[in-house]
């Protein structure tokens, strides 16, 4: 198949990208590297079937691109400290972005197309777990809502063209993702508390540490996207991707602390504007329509990543 991955050399992209290229797919990779990096590619770029265009999706003249099997729109920053640094990219990655793939899509003939949505579109959540038919809790102004805001037009413009142009496109609304191929500084909570733990520093947690997140290794959710965009019949669908497997943050520091064999303390510091305190994908629809779950337990993929770090940064 022709694959093409917007965001390709960010941390999930690369990964699926790897994957794809296992099945002797040949891959399009679109990625302006402002919080993807090249060194998740590296290996990659050595191979035949794998095209790598740094450029920006919001600019780039998508025509001279082939006709696509499956076209993953994965460009984003999409930690925290990603997104407040880039938060005009963010929205403009997420809009006119979205829109110029859809339009690329139509023009092309393009066969399917999964967008890579995000559980921040249910914000501080007053429904648990979450629910693909839940309308979410989010500030629109926010310090986080060029993320969040972004993410829910990017998903309201995917159904537009479903609903005017028959497209085939499907949704993904990826919950908190960990695994190789994740930046040391990019502010996610198991990248963080890993490097801390390898450095004896210690592990910040913002808040009591209370708040909830369900963690989900990368392999799991590139099965999951693979089984989105592959299933029949399943256009227009809004679907959870992620771990059920709900852990307090606290829990989490304590885990990597016990894996790590580290020296590392536990520190506290103020919580984040607008910070979630519980987040849990309800995952049924995922199982029912792409037979899918996440299988990789927490502890086995964080001594994964934990060989990644030490690995990779040692």
């Amino acid at each position: 198949m022709k694959i093409l991955i917007t965001g390709g050399a960010g941390f999930i992209g690369s990964n699926l990208s790897q994957s794809h290229l296992q099945k002797d797919d040949e891959i399009w990779v679109i990625d302006n590297l402002i919080t993807g990096a090249q060194k998740n590619i590296s290996s990659l770029l050595k191979n035949k079937n794998f095209h790598f265009i740094k450029a920006d999706l919001v600019s780039y003249d998508l025509e001279v691109l082939p006709w696509f099997d499956i076209i993953y729109h994965l460009a984003s920053p999409a930690s925290p400290i990603q997104y407040k640094r880039y938060p005009l990219e963010t929205l403009l990655v997420n809009s006119i972005g979205t829109y110029r793939l859809l339009e690329f899509m139509k023009k092309s003939g393009s066969k399917t197309s999964v967008i890579a949505s995000t559980s921040e579109v249910y914000g501080d959540p007053t429904v648990h777990p979450q629910v693909e038919s839940y309308w979410g809790n989010v500030n629109p102004v926010g310090i986080r809502s060029c993320y969040d805001e972004g993410k829910r037009f990017s998903e309201a413009v995917a159904i537009s063209f479903v609903r005017k142009h028959k497209l085939n496109i499907r949704i993904a609304r990826i919950f908190n993702t960990y695994g190789p191929n994740m930046e040391k500084n990019d502010g996610r909570v198991v990248s963080n508390f890993i490097i801390q733990a390898l450095e004896n520093k210690p592990l910040t947690i913002y808040g009591n540490g209370q708040q909830t997140r369900s963690f989900c290794y990368v392999s799991d959710l590139i099965q999951g996207l693979y089984s989105l965009a592959t299933t029949k019949n399943i256009d227009g669908q809004i679907i959870n991707l992620g771990s059920p497997n709900e852990k307090k943050i606290l829990e989490l520091a304590k885990i990597i602390i016990q894996l790590t064999k580290t020296k590392s303390k536990i520190s506290y510091q103020p919580i984040d504007e607008d910070d979630p305190q519980r987040r849990q994908p309800d995952i049924s629809k995922a199982k029912k329509l792409l037979n899918w779950k996440p299988d990789v337990k927490l502890e086995d993929g964080l001594k994964k990543t934990i060989k990644y770090f030490q690995e990779r940064f040692s």
